[in-house]
């Protein structure tokens, strides 16, 4: 058979393609994704619904961390007032035995301890160390009334916060079954590291951020919010290591406000539907963010056709596109608050 002259040629395309599967040269299938799928109107009102979800839950919290700490400073103002009560009346007995009192004095003998302060009040000879007592008394009683009453006004709150969280899980439902979501399961844990928590205020609640900080993924100059960079150094950090792309332009979803990343479940790129390990590479890595999402301020995760919301759960999700990209078939989709 004759010698061909593009022998040479062919060997190489036949060593490169042996090398790549070797040693894994970059073979990806897909560009990044340019949409998370589904409507525009429908991303909006699940963003809002969501946003507004996640508010009333971290006031939620917030105002039952306060009941707590009310509900012990009352237990402690209980103690004070009774001490206080006591060591006012054993002066008032002191002093009224000793004959050092007018007969106004009477009232300090009194159990009901308004009367016994308002009896003290009148007396004008108490001396210092006796007034100083009195003033401490009436000033434990009126922070013990006054804990009370924003007690009762913060369980009230909650009532209110309970009540929007509903509302808003109602609207966020509604968006999704509008486009075919109906209640499903997903993965929900994983053994990787526990996320260093993004930083929080005082009370609680998430900081607002703007998309401030160099996105490591763009080759364009792209950004992403504070906590949403801490939130893929975290996943890094975790072990999570694989192709990763967040900034994107647009005029609608995270991706453009920098609050959103895609994490490829193949090394190099975007390829096909995944299986095997890749499709366990997401199946875990999706099951971290639901275990961490308080931690790492997670808005909703989407992977392989599934969107997961705090308190909604995993639901069926259509990317409306029928292949890998939209339906997140070959990447977890992260949004962040």
């Amino acid at each position: 058979m004759p010698k061909t002259r593009n022998t040479p040629a062919l060997f190489l395309t036949v060593l490169s393609a042996i090398l790549a599967v070797v040693v894994g040269v970059p073979q990806a299938a897909y560009a990044d994704p340019d949409d998370e799928g589904g409507s525009k109107d429908m991303r909006e009102q699940l963003d809002e619904a969501i946003r507004n979800y996640n508010d009333a839950r971290d006031a939620l919290n917030d105002s039952k961390d306060r009941q707590v700490q009310l509900e012990k400073d009352i237990e402690q103002g209980q103690a004070d007032v009774e001490s206080l009560t006591a060591q006012v009346n054993d002066i008032a007995r002191g002093m009224y035995e000793g004959g050092t009192l007018s007969q106004a004095t009477v009232f300090l003998t009194s159990e009901n301890p308004e009367q016994t302060i308002d009896g003290m009040v009148l007396v004008s000879f108490l001396g210092d160390q006796s007034a100083r007592k009195v003033t401490e008394l009436k000033n434990a009683k009126g922070d013990l009334e006054a804990d009370a009453a924003l007690l009762e006004s913060t369980i009230n709150d909650q009532k209110e916060f309970l009540g929007k969280m509903e509302e808003e899980r109602g609207k966020a439902a509604r968006a999704i079954a509008a486009h075919g979501g109906d209640a499903t399961t997903g993965p929900t844990t994983s053994d990787a590291p526990k996320p260093v928590p993004a930083v929080r205020n005082p009370n609680g609640s998430l900081p607002g951020e703007g998309c401030s900080q160099k996105d490591p993924t763009s080759k364009g100059g792209g950004c992403l919010t504070p906590r949403t960079l801490h939130a893929l150094q975290e996943t890094e950090a975790a072990g999570w290591t694989r192709y990763v792309a967040c900034y994107r332009g647009g005029s609608w979803g995270e991706h453009p406000q920098g609050r959103a990343c895609d994490f490829s479940v193949t090394p190099h790129g975007f390829s096909g539907e995944a299986s095997g390990e890749a499709k366990a590479y997401g199946d875990n890595l999706a099951g971290w963010y639901v275990q961490n999402a308080d931690a790492l301020g997670v808005l909703y995760v989407i992977w392989y056709r599934k969107i997961w919301m705090p308190g909604q759960g995993w639901v069926t999700y259509d990317g409306a596109g029928g292949e890998p990209n939209s339906d997140h078939t070959n990447h977890v989709h992260l949004s962040v608050r």
